[in-house]
């Protein structure tokens, strides 16, 4: 198979965020201090060393660089400083903008100000479109939600969504290639035949449901916080209600939409808190709003170790973030009121379109992790798991 050397490999790295790590060389110190590196994972030594030389597909197919939580260990430990952990978290940016077809996700890590500018402008967009169908502002509950046309809300949600799988699917798919062509994976050796099945409904469970879901290997594994430190404020737990949070909320969003459809409850009438899909979308933001306010001040306030550079992708998702779920609440607030305040309509405006955009932004931002990584995590149990031949 034909080797291709891109030498322009390291300077483009460069460009979203990574360190020059030319003054590595490759002692392993790192690689034998990360406690997520065994012989299927030898990174980030692996890593650096496929940038040094130029070997972007073999950067690209390796299914390690996503399995980093970037601890900071093998930056703390190394004699050089070449910062590897920082180096791995700048390849994932490049791998994101190198699966992304339309150039959106280089553009919004590479070009803060115009990715800026770009995010505001969706933004306004979804605003404006959204606003140029509104209705009346009777101050009462139902219409808060009537300002904006319910079915108005659906169809365009139904569209960003439609965009949000194909960019993703797109990306996996590339991404999985990638893998699977560096790892020698057939398709046969994943569907081919019953205990091809069974190992691949192994390898996903361990990748989604242990690891993905549970944090195993973060919680377990990746020590990187300090002893004294507690509990609500450790890194995994952290990430785990930031992503269970957006996860919760969807699925609050699709529940109502369920019970609206099903006639049980119409949208924007009042519920008490008991009620499933309020219950879920509460707790939901709260999980939410709190994971991502942390990750705020760790950044503000470089606290962590992952914390000491970030790119302006990184605050574009979190603002997203934390304007989704704090929006949410101010309209709870407006819609329990005897009557809905004027605030409550701009409000409801404004949290429809920064929901819309974070949606659409999912797969070109660093929340597209949530999609990759699960693709690594799955071929790296898949690799630990014997063939069917052998088994």
């Amino acid at each position: 198979m034909t080797t291709i050397v891109d030498t322009d490999l390291l300077g483009d790295l460069q460009k979203f965020g990574a360190a020059d790590v030319n003054a590595c060389f490759s002692c392993g110190n790192c690689t034998a201090l990360c406690p997520l590196s065994d012989n299927d994972a030898t990174f980030p030594r692996r890593m650096i060393r496929y940038a040094q030389v130029g070997l972007t597909d073999e950067l690209l197919g390796s299914k390690e660089l996503w399995t980093c939580y970037h601890c900071g260990l093998c930056s703390d430990s190394c004699p050089t400083e070449a910062d590897p952990g920082e180096f791995m978290a700048a390849a994932r940016r490049y791998a994101v903008a190198s699966y992304d077809p339309t150039g959106l996700a280089r553009i919004l890590y590479t070009r803060p100000v115009v990715g800026t500018a770009l995010a505001v402008g969706i933004a306004a967009f979804f605003a404006l479109f959204m606003y140029a169908a509104s209705g009346p502002q009777d101050g009462s509950t139902l219409a808060l939600f009537e300002f904006i046309s319910e079915d108005l809300i659906h169809w365009t949600g139904i569209g960003v969504m439609i965009a949000l799988v194909v960019a993703g699917a797109i990306g996996v798919v590339r991404m999985a290639r990638h893998v699977a062509r560096r790892d020698h994976v057939s398709l046969r050796s994943v569907i081919g035949g019953r205990a091809a099945l069974a190992r691949t409904a192994r390898a996903a469970w361990s990748s989604i449901g242990v690891e993905s879901l549970g944090q195993r290997r973060f919680r377990e594994d990746c020590k990187d916080d300090a002893p004294a430190e507690p509990l609500y404020r450790r890194r995994w737990l952290i990430h785990a209600l930031t992503i269970w949070g957006f996860l919760g909320l969807f699925a609050a969003t699709l529940m109502d939409w369920g019970l609206a459809l099903l006639g049980i409850k119409e949208t924007g009438t009042a519920i008490p808190i008991w009620y499933p899909s309020r219950l879920l979308g509460t707790i939901a933001g709260i999980s939410l709003v709190y994971g991502v306010t942390i990750f705020m001040i760790n950044r503000a306030r470089r606290l962590t170790r992952s914390a000491q550079t970030s790119t302006a992708s990184d605050w574009l998702l979190l603002a997203l973030l934390w304007i989704t779920g704090v929006t949410g609440f101010a309209i709870e607030i407006a819609l329990y009121q005897s009557g809905a305040p004027a605030w409550g309509y701009w409000v409801f405006l404004f949290h429809v379109a920064v929901a819309m955009e974070l949606m659409l932004l999912l797969p070109f931002t660093k929340f597209a992790h949530a999609m990759y990584r699960p693709v690594a995590l799955f071929f790296l149990a898949l690799a630990k798991e014997p063939r069917p031949q052998e088994a």
